[in-house]
């Protein structure tokens, strides 16, 4: 499932989750589902925490965090 947001897009599927932003820069993050946590109440943040891997950003609202739940089934948080 690929996902629209301000900042560029964001690609689900049951294993991971890639971020890809837009910009000169051309940044790509990527996270394995365990090592991410979906935060919700307002803030609308993905945060991913691994063993090398440690990185969160902010989304444009609670529907994208929704969809993200439910194609990676986790919960919010």
């Amino acid at each position: 499932m690929v996902i629209d947001f301000d900042g560029g897009k964001i690609i689900v599927t049951a294993h991971e989750l890639v971020v890809k932003m837009v910009g000169t820069h051309m940044v790509t993050l990527q996270a394995e589902i365990d090592a991410l946590q979906l935060i919700g109440r307002g803030a609308n943040v993905i945060s991913a925490h691994g063993a090398e891997t440690k990185w969160s950003i902010k989304l444009d609202n609670l529907q994208q965090l929704e969809l993200i739940a439910q194609h990676a089934s986790l919960p919010i948080q």
